[in-house]
Parts: C-alpha cells; sequence; structure tokens
C-alpha cells in the first residue's frame, strides 16, 4: 500500500469519527457541547500525528514502523469510538 492510499485512509477515517461528532450535535438533545468538541479535538490531534508519523518514515525498519503506527491507529480509534459511545 502506498503511503498516499494511507493518507486517504486515515482521512477518510478521521471524517467519519467527526461525522459522527457532528451528528451528536445536530440530533441529541442535553448533550454537553464541550464534551463533543472535546472528542472533535482528539480526532483531529489524531490525524495531524497519524498524517506526520506517515511523512516521516524512519529508513531501515520500515516494516516495524507501519506495524507500530497500524496498532497505535487501532488503539487511538477505538479509544474514540468508546468516548463517542459514551456520550451517546
Amino acid at each position: 500500500m502506498k503511503r498516499r492510499e494511507i493518507k486517504k485512509d486515515i482521512n477518510s477515517l478521521c471524517g467519519d469519527l467527526f461525522a459522527e461528532c457532528v451528528a451528536l450535535l445536530q440530533y441529541k438533545e442535553n448533550i454537553e457541547k464541550k464534551d463533543v468538541e472535546n472528542v472533535m479535538l482528539t480526532i483531529l490531534q489524531m490525524q495531524n500525528d497519524m498524517i506526520s508519523r506517515l511523512s516521516h518514515v524512519e529508513p531501515g525498519s520500515t516494516k516495524l514502523f507501519f506495524k507500530k503506527m497500524r496498532e497505535d491507529l487501532l488503539a487511538r480509534t477505538g479509544d474514540i469510538v468508546e468516548q463517542i459511545k459514551a456520550l451517546a
């Protein structure tokens, strides 16, 4: 998989998570706007971090780099999904 495709996948994933937060703000009554905004900020920070890491791959150990990055992405995404579920 090429870096460009990975970046598109990361952007798509973060866009979907962000859209869930926007939907919560629009359709759920009595929701703390500040809590949703904090989750949205976390999503943006994750996106920026992952894209930045992808743009600066360490030469030599690329296989380990991508394995670690994938694990981190899955873990952080899982945390964000749990935060969104808690708000819903």
